[in-house]
């Protein structure tokens, strides 16, 4: 890091006098300027961290794989990791097969509903033709 800049995460005299003014004006400055002198320094190993991370969450939708978020995080642990991933996998099935089940469903329940909208129709037509309580008052029935 640049140590000959003006404004950096150490105890200069800018950086303190930075601080108070935040206190003075609005107190969350402040404390962000503290913030700022005692963690400034583990900001570019956190920002690569925190990059690395969602990188590593989002990479499945870079390589165009359909299916859920899955973290590939090792621990070292060749079975255990053998074993999650044998198990995730099982799990990405039982939720592809869920999902099947339900758009079946779904299609079901529209077909039901079609079928009643339908009946209900028709009885509509058929009474309004013979003149029964749904015909409509100054239509002539056909």
């Amino acid at each position: 890091m640049n140590q000959s800049a003006l404004i950096r995460p150490d105890w200069t005299p800018a950086t303190i006098a930075l601080m108070v003014l935040g206190f003075v004006v609005f107190w969350p400055l402040g404390l962000a300027m503290l913030a700022y002198i005692l963690f400034g320094d583990r900001l570019k190993s956190f920002r690569k961290d925190a990059n690395d991370t969602v990188d590593g969450m989002f990479s499945s939708f870079k390589r165009g794989r359909r299916g859920y978020c899955r973290p590939q995080f090792r621990t070292g642990n060749v079975a255990f990791d053998d074993w999650r991933d044998a198990e995730l996998t099982r799990l990405d099935e039982e939720r592809r097969k869920l999902d099947e089940m339900r758009e079946q469903f779904d299609e079901y329940v529209r077909e039901l509903r079609r079928a009643k909208d339908q009946e209900e129709f028709d009885r509509f037509m058929r009474e309004r033709n013979s003149g029964g309580p749904g015909s409509v008052p100054g239509f002539p029935a056909h």
